[in-house]
């Protein structure tokens, strides 16, 4: 499987998430906890990283980080590797601890916000706590925003702190920002307009402009600060610039993508547009246009082949611009 590529430039910000080695739990005792915690809390400051929020679960982690300097790379492998070594030291045990490469999403500035947002709630979506409870999850952030004085040098709230209404960092914002991790978990619709459900998913969060001008920089990137490349062209970021002109040519965006049906009738052309002009995968279709299931897609795109093609706008203006 070709590897995914790493964007590194000065001033990053991502979504880093890895699991245990066959979804282990890596984080079950106190020592490993505290033993990670201070792997990153030393990555941190020895990188300058500036840490957003993050969190431990049983059998995984998840890091908000924006990276001055543009070393996300070097810093992530002295995190995961050093962590690694102690973790196996203490079991005396040898192997891999955890499933492979992490998984690092580009932000971009609101979405630093709605990220740090879906990790505090973490511990709440797995039944562990309430919301109300969460100063009580030593194993995330949000214990550090509710106790100052246990703070890092390196730890940041006040992008999310903002992002949740203008909220300030003192006692009565803290507990303000409670209250909204609260609602916000018990509200379906304003966690999909966030995007909770696609968190995890792609290369890239955050709005259509930020998007567009990373793809269109990806060139000068590749010149510099892509590390780690895929041996295979990179063939995600070409259908991604594909998916993100074609939006621009039927007047569509990334909230119409999560929020509009899966087997909507522009999204199976703009299905059909990608698999017939960049080779795009079914799978990756179905994940980043939010349609369900791959077979799906590939069930919708037959059936839209055998259509009289002037039957959808839709295709007829991807068609038609792409002969212009």
């Amino acid at each position: 499987m070709p590897r995914k590529v790493r964007l590194e430039f000065p001033g990053a910000s991502y979504h880093v998430i890895n699991r245990g080695n066959y979804r282990s739990w890596i984080f079950e005792s106190p020592g490993a906890r505290v033993s990670f915690l201070r792997c990153l809390k030393q990555t941190c400051e020895a990188q300058g990283w500036v840490l957003h929020s993050w969190v431990l679960m049983g059998n995984h982690y998840h890091l908000c980080v924006s990276t001055p300097e543009a070393n996300l790379v070097a810093g992530m492998r002295w995190l995961q590797s050093t962590f690694a070594n102690r973790f196996n030291r203490f079991r005396k045990m040898n192997g891999h601890v955890f499933q492979g490469r992490y998984k690092a999403i580009l932000l971009d500035g609101d979405a630093v916000s709605s990220v740090s947002h879906y990790i505090h709630l973490n511990p709440v979506r797995a039944g562990v706590l309430r919301a109300e409870q969460l100063q009580n999850y030593a194993d995330s952030s949000f214990a550090q925003l509710w106790h100052p004085s246990t703070r890092w040098s390196c730890f940041e709230p006040r992008e999310y702190l903002a992002g949740a209404g203008g909220i300030a960092d003192t006692a009565e914002g803290r507990t303000q920002y409670r209250k909204y991790l609260s609602w916000l978990s018990e509200t379906d619709l304003e966690k999909k307009r966030l995007g909770f459900e696609q968190m995890t998913r792609g290369w890239a969060k955050g709005s259509e402009a930020f998007r567009k001008k990373v793809l269109e920089n990806t060139p000068a990137l590749l010149g510099g600060r892509i590390v780690e490349a895929e041996a295979a062209p990179l063939k995600a970021v070409k259908w991604e610039r594909a998916l993100v002109s074609a939006l621009g040519k039927i007047g569509k965006t990334q909230e119409h993508l999560i929020h509009d049906p899966k087997g909507a009738e522009w999204k199976v052309a703009l299905a059909r547009h990608l698999r017939d002009t960049v080779m795009a995968s079914s799978a990756w279709i179905a994940q980043r246009l939010s349609m369900g299931r791959t077979s799906s897609v590939q069930t919708w795109v037959s059936r839209h082949r055998h259509r009289p093609t002037s039957s959808c706008r839709v295709w007829s203006q991807l068609n038609q611009e792409s002969m212009d």
